[in-house]
């Protein structure tokens, strides 16, 4: 990997459009405490990149990206773990994992106005509901190929079992590496 990508970038410094709200930093979340201390949604700089041409596109097209999570410390992950530790949505914590490692991220699309558009389920619905090939209504399906083209173009690949979870195609590129987002402001 690139030196220029390896290292980390704040993900609204390169699109400021992308909307952050990292759920894992309110009591808004499934386990309803606060798992980590920061506000600012970072990534290896080679995945930010690709999130923000994933953003222009679905700018183009009247859209915009809302980020749930992207890199998470692995102690954010332990605490997640040891709430529901079930690795078919809850990963045990790993630094070579790919939200360890910050080429990962959890987030649906909204209007230019920064309102969510309908998908199958809510963020971190841990049902079946929730698999990428799940029924949905035909405006769900609508919204769901438009955030998968989206960023399947822009080089993710998406996690079976959650339609909302992006890994980088070239994730295994990236050595793990600990950051602290508040350094990224």
């Amino acid at each position: 990997m690139k030196k220029e990508k390896n290292g980390f970038s704040n993900i609204q410094n390169l699109d400021p459009s992308i909307i952050v709200e990292l759920r894992y930093a309110t009591t808004n979340n499934f386990t309803h405490q606060i798992i980590y201390d920061f506000t600012t949604a970072i990534a290896r700089t080679g995945t930010a990149q690709k999130l923000a041409n994933a953003s222009l596109t679905l700018r183009k097209k009247g859209y915009r990206l809302k980020i749930w999570d992207a890199y998470r410390p692995v102690s954010a992950q332990q605490k997640l773990f040891e709430v529901y530790p079930d690795p078919t949505f809850v990963s045990p914590p790993d630094p070579n994992f790919s939200h360890q490692k910050g080429v990962t991220f959890d987030l649906t699309i909204t209007d230019l106005n920064g309102i969510e558009l309908e998908m199958q389920t809510g963020f971190d619905d841990f049902s079946r509901h929730a698999y990428r090939d799940s029924p949905r209504t035909a405006e769900q399906e609508k919204n769901y190929q438009t955030l998968d083209q989206a960023m399947n173009t822009a080089g993710f690949v998406g996690y079976p079992n959650e339609w909302w979870d992006y890994r980088d195609t070239e994730s295994d590129l990236y050595e793990p590496v600990a950051a602290d987002p508040n350094d990224y402001h």
